[in-house]
C-alpha cells in the first residue's frame, strides 16, 4: 500500500489507473485519496495479502480448483505464476474427506469391505482385495482361500485395471481437447461395467470380495461374456494407437511434460506408471506376488521417457497385458467353492439376485433353518456380530492401476478393526505434482496432473 496522498485534483477518485497513472480497464490497482487500492479475486486472502505486502514483483497466485474440470475431482492447485510460467505449485486436499478409515473402527471386519470399496471409486476391487488379504493374513487363512476365489479376484482386478486406465486416458484426452479419445474411452469402459454388473449386481461400490473369499460365485453366462469382451477389446485397443500414439499433435502436447526421473520417484515414493516411465520395471505382481500372480504370464511395460507421453504408452500396453491375464483366468476357472470352509469365518456366499437387490438365496435360508437351531443361531451371530480376529497387525499391498495400494490393519482381538490405514497411490503420487510442474507453463499443469491420474476418493479417505 503506497503512502496516502490527495489525488482528487489529478484524477477522478474511482477511475481505474495503473501504477504509472494512465487509465487502464484491466489494471490491478487504482489510485484514490487513500492511496493505491488493489483488487484481488480468489485465493486465500491472508496469503495473498501477505505475499502482496512482501513482494515487489508481478507474480500472481492462482487457484485452480477445487471445482475445475481438469483437477480429477475436488483437487485444489495453488499456483504462483510469473507470466505463463509456474514458479510454485502446491496441492490443497481434504474437500472430499469421508472418514472411511475411522468408520471402519465401528463396523465388523466383513462390513469393512462396504466402506473400502468406496475410497478410490475407480478401483473398487483393488481396495477390497488389499483389505481382505490383510484380514486373511491376521486370521492365518491366506493359504485356505479357495483357488477359484483367487482366480476370480485376479480376473476382477484386471478388468478393473482396464476400466481405470480407460478413464485416465479418456479424461486426460478430454482435458487436452481430444474429445474423440474421451468418447472411445468411456465407450469401452461401459463394456467392463456391464461385466461388473453381471458378476456382482453393481457397476461400482461392489463389496464383492470378502475376508475368506467372495460374496458369491460367478453367475451363468459369465465365461461367454468374458470371451466376447476379450474379442471386442482386441479390436478396439489398436484404435488408441491410431488416435494418439502416432498423432503428432497429441505427442507434442505430452512429450517432455511432467518430467520426473527415477531419483525423483524414489525420493517421493511415486509408484505405478509414473515409476515405470523411468525404465524401472517395478510391479508388485512380479516383485511380491499375491493371489497366485506368480502363475500368470504377462509382461511389465516400461519406457525411459520420464514424461506424460511415456505414462500414456504404459497404460495402453498394460491394458493389453491385462487382457492376456483375463484370458488365462477364464481358462483356469475350475469348479469349486469361493469361500473358506471354516464356518466360524465364512460369510454366507450363497447369494442370489432378487427383486430387492442382492441377498441370501431362499434355498440357502431354507437349508439353514431346516438343519438345526444351532446353525440358525450361528448364522445370525456371524452376520450381526461378526467373527473375531486374533490380536496383531498386518500389512498387505497390491499393484493397483495407479501404483502400490497398501493397507495396514491392526486388531485387538475383537470383532471390529482397532485401526485400518491405507497407503493410497493417488495420495503419494500427488506429492510429485510440484516437481513436475514448477518451471513449466501453466497450460502444462493440466497435462502433468492427468498423467498422475489421481482420484480424490483415495486421497481424502
Amino acid at each position: 500500500m503506497s503512502t496516502p496522498q490527495d489525488t482528487s485534483q489529478d484524477a477522478p477518485q474511482d477511475s481505474p489507473q495503473d501504477t504509472a497513472g494512465s487509465p487502464d480497464a484491466f489494471a490491478t490497482g487504482r489510485e484514490t485519496t487513500e492511496g493505491t487500492v488493489y483488487t484481488v479475486s480468489g485465493g486465500d486472502w491472508g496469503e495473498v495479502a501477505e505475499a502482496a505486502a512482501k513482494s515487489d514483483d508481478e507474480k500472481i497466485i492462482v487457484n485452480m480448483g477445487p471445482q475445475h474440470p481438469s483437477t480429477h475431482g475436488v483437487l485444489r492447485l495453488i499456483l504462483e505464476i510469473d507470466g505463463e510460467t509456474v514458479t510454485e505449485a502446491r496441492c490443497g486436499i481434504g474437500y472430499l474427506h469421508t472418514g472411511i478409515e475411522k468408520n471402519l473402527e465401528y463396523r465388523t471386519w466383513t462390513q469393512g469391505t462396504t466402506f473400502v470399496t468406496r475410497m478410490d471409486y475407480l478401483t473398487p476391487f483393488f481396495n477390497e482385495t488389499a483389505y481382505c488379504l490383510a484380514v486373511e493374513k491376521l486370521l492365518g487363512i491366506t493359504d485356505d482361500v479357495p483357488d477359484r476365489a483367487s482366480v476370480i479376484r485376479v480376473l476382477l482386478m484386471e478388468l478393473n485395471r482396464i476400466s481405470s486406465h480407460l478413464v485416465a486416458i479418456a479424461t486426460g484426452g478430454m482435458e487436452l481437447g481430444a474429445t474423440t479419445v474421451m468418447i472411445y474411452g468411456f465407450r469401452d469402459r461401459e463394456h467392463v461395467l456391464d461385466l461388473f454388473e453381471l458378476i456382482t449386481g453393481l457397476r461400482m461400490n461392489h463389496a464383492f470380495v470378502r475376508p475368506g473369499g467372495l460374496a458369491q460365485d460367478l453367475p451363468p453366462g459369465t465365461v461367454d461374456a468374458l470371451r466376447e469382451f476379450i474379442r471386442k477389446m482386441d479390436r478396439n485397443l489398436p484404435e488408441y494407437d491410431k488416435l494418439c500414439t502416432g498423432n503428432p499433435v497429441f505427442k507434442a502436447r505430452l512429450e517432455d511434460i511432467g518430467y520426473l526421473d527415477l531419483a525423483g520417484c524414489m525420493a517421493l515414493g511415486a509408484t505405478g506408471p509414473i515409476l515405470r516411465s523411468t525404465g524401472l520395471p517395478h510391479d508388485l505382481r512380479k516383485a511380491q506376488p499375491y493371489c497366485g500372480y506368480e502363475d500368470y504370464e504377462f509382461d511389465v511395460p516400461t519406457t525411459d521417457t520420464c514424461d506424460s507421453f511415456g505414462r500414456f504408452l504404459i497404460r495402453v500396453e498394460e491394458m493389453r497385458q491385462s487382457l492376456r491375464i483375463i484370458e488365462q483366468c477364464v481358462d483356469r476357472l475350475e469348479p469349486g467353492p469361493v469361500m473358506v470352509a471354516d464356518k466360524k469365518i465364512a460369510w454366507p456366499a450363497q447369494l442370489a439376485l432378487g427383486p430387492d437387490g442382492l441377498g441370501n438365496s431362499l434355498d440357502h435360508i431354507r437349508n439353514i433353518m431346516g438343519t438345526s437351531m444351532e446353525a440358525l443361531i450361528h448364522h445370525f451371530k456371524l452376520v450381526t456380530e461378526g467373527f473375531r480376529v486374533p490380536p496383531g497387525q498386518a500389512y498387505s499391498a497390491v499393484e493397483s492401476p495407479k501404483g502400490e495400494l497398501g493397507v495396514h490393519v491392526v486388531s485387538d482381538g475383537g470383532t471390529r478393526p482397532y485401526r485400518v490405514h491405507f497407503r493410497d497411490p493417488s495420495f503419494t503420487n500427488l506429492q510429485s505434482m510440484a516437481a513436475m510442474c514448477e518451471g513449466g507453463m501453466i497450460a502444462d499443469v493440466i497435462v502433468a496432473v492427468a498423467s498422475i491420474d489421481p482420484v480424490m476418493g483415495g486421497v481424502d479417505r
